[in-house]
């Protein structure tokens, strides 16, 4: 079978918004924001070669709607419109050749590192596993009211997104960051609307979307990034997930993307797939090929495809509308165009590891890698991909520890 037709074959979202074909950049958090968290023109350089490699979907990497929350150094953090011209630098750099470029919107909740935030805040006051507690300090439960804010603070941003250019965004509510933490019975304790039961856990995921749409109107796109389970004992369940996939349907979404996954048990990396998932290529199919018996919006599938033809064959099958891809194009960012050329792609993507086994066995080894590629990019070089795991490492934590510093530094003397 060709994988030309599938791959190439426009997507009509439910808000009318088409997308150009059936590929999608996920969100990798690029850490190449200011130290106060503001926009940079390297941002908008290295979103043009996603689009000038004919990706039809590219959700940028979390921004955060909170600059006093941050996910790490580098963060760009959207509460107003002072840096809108470079924003819409970003939009219009990111949206040639009929791109569609999403602004993924994120809270980190309790998975702030302690460099930055000394008082992380979440839906409980549950501190991480005690391997993480060394790079995060335990969270203080929100209060109602403070809840509210987040929400407005998330549709905020929606709004400034829509008005800077991008074509869409993307509510982060995967990976153990703060919508996730609501979803998740393991993290979320709370006796009030925001916690007990499934349908309260998941109301701030609901509420936001709520807010969002409000701000934005029906025809523009919104959608989700959610996991498909936390992988933990007494965490979110595939079950519980697909139900508010359902709740997330009838509230008006575009788009979920399917991931899984948290800092604690990463397997959003990759780093358990078993052998039926590699034959399969993606690691979350099974689960996709479920939630389309139960949901009609379309589905984005992000993780494990390494060829041509398993992006073709999953497309085709109806398990998923959007082939979801990260760090092949990383290493790769004119890789769509190659394959909708009818190139017979193989990923070029391998573990990178450094030798030491306690760096090697942690996702933050692999993200910093790629970050240091996307790094490159936006300085207008091409990636390495035979650029030494463990030299990078060292120097992004360098500068993790040394942006973290400087940030926390600027922030206390305003």
């Amino acid at each position: 079978m060709s994988t030309v037709p599938s791959l190439s074959s426009p997507l009509q979202l439910p808000c009318g918004v088409a997308l150009p074909n059936r590929f999608g950049k996920s969100a990798m958090s690029e850490g190449m924001g200011t130290l106060d968290n503001r926009v940079t023109p390297e941002i908008a350089r290295l979103y043009r070669r996603w689009a000038e490699g004919r990706v039809g979907l590219v959700v940028t990497g979390n921004v955060m709607v909170d600059r006093h929350h941050l996910g790490e150094p580098g963060n760009v953090a959207l509460e107003d419109a002072r840096d809108m011209s470079l924003l819409k630098l970003w939009a219009a750099s990111g949206s040639m050749y009929g791109t569609q470029l999403w602004m993924q919107l994120n809270h980190p909740g309790k998975q702030s590192p302690r460099l930055l935030t000394r008082e992380p805040v979440a839906p409980s006051a549950t501190p991480l596993s005690p391997k993480l507690r060394g790079f995060f300090n335990p969270p203080r439960e929100l209060a109602g009211g403070e809840i509210e804010v987040i929400i407005g603070r998330f549709a905020r941003s929606a709004r400034l997104a829509k008005e800077a250019g991008f074509g869409g965004v993307q509510i982060h509510g995967a990976h153990g960051y703060l919508v996730s933490q609501f979803l998740s019975p393991r993290h979320n304790e709370r006796t009030d609307r925001w916690g007990g039961s499934l349908e309260n856990r998941a109301r701030f995921a609901l509420e936001i979307l709520r807010a969002i749409r409000q701000e934005v109107g029906a025809g523009f796109p919104v959608g989700i990034k959610m996991n498909s389970a936390d992988f933990q004992r007494g965490g979110f369940t595939e079950e519980e997930s697909m139900v508010v996939a359902e709740m997330l349907a009838d509230g008006g979404l575009d788009l979920l993307e399917i991931s899984g996954g948290t800092y604690e048990a990463p397997e959003m990396t990759g780093v358990n797939e078993k052998e039926s998932t590699r034959q399969r290529e993606a690691y979350f199919l099974r689960y996709a090929e479920q939630i389309r018996k139960r949901v009609s919006i379309p589905l984005m599938v992000t993780g494990g495809f390494r060829t041509a033809q398993g992006m073709a064959d999953a497309v085709h099958s109806g398990a998923t509308d959007i082939v979801g891809l990260g760090r092949s194009l990383v290493v790769e960012p004119d890789l769509c165009a190659r394959v909708l050329k009818g190139e017979a792609f193989v990923s070029r993507v391998r573990p990178r590891t450094t030798g030491i086994k306690m760096l090697d066995e942690t996702a933050m080894m692999e993200t910093v890698w790629y970050t240091h590629q996307l790094q490159r990019m936006g300085a207008g070089k091409n990636p390495r991909p035979d650029e030494s795991p463990l030299w990078a490492f060292v120097r992004n934590m360098a500068l993790f520890n040394t942006k973290g510093l400087r940030t926390r530094r600027l922030r206390a003397n305003h």
